[in-house]
């Protein structure tokens, strides 16, 4: 994860299945639906909100989850890739939490993503 210029910004690299721990942290009624491994953790949609597990130091022994409920997020936009040059997807959350933008590599079905989004918000 990083922050630049007041963005929130994570980088998805492929859809995986739902961490087992992640039930820990579930509310009742609440039951994930998809996946996608970080760089060194995972991104996972509910049916409630999105959760981003980002692990932190050299061990990755401290973990620091980002939870955004549905209802936060005002607007969202989705970019396919291009290009052979542009081989990364993007979409956007405006939310009250402020701008959040997430990179999709290659191989992460962009429209299957912007679906999700769509579902939990609509």
């Amino acid at each position: 994860m990083a922050v630049t210029q007041g963005i929130l910004q994570w980088t998805l690299i492929s859809e995986c299945p739902v961490p087992n721990d992640v039930n820990d942290i579930l509310v009742e009624g609440e039951v994930a639906i998809a996946a996608y491994k970080t760089f060194r953790d995972s991104a996972i949609f509910t049916n409630k909100r999105l959760i981003v597990r980002d692990a932190q130091g050299l061990t990755g022994k401290k973990v620091e989850i980002y939870s955004l409920p549905y209802s936060s997020i005002y607007m969202w936009s989705t970019e396919n890739a291009g290009s052979l040059f542009d081989v990364n997807a993007e979409v956007e959350l405006w939310t009250k939490a402020g701008h959040i933008k997430v990179n999709l590599k290659k191989g992460i079905d962009i429209r299957k993503f912007d679906k999700l989004i769509a579902e939990a918000i609509l």
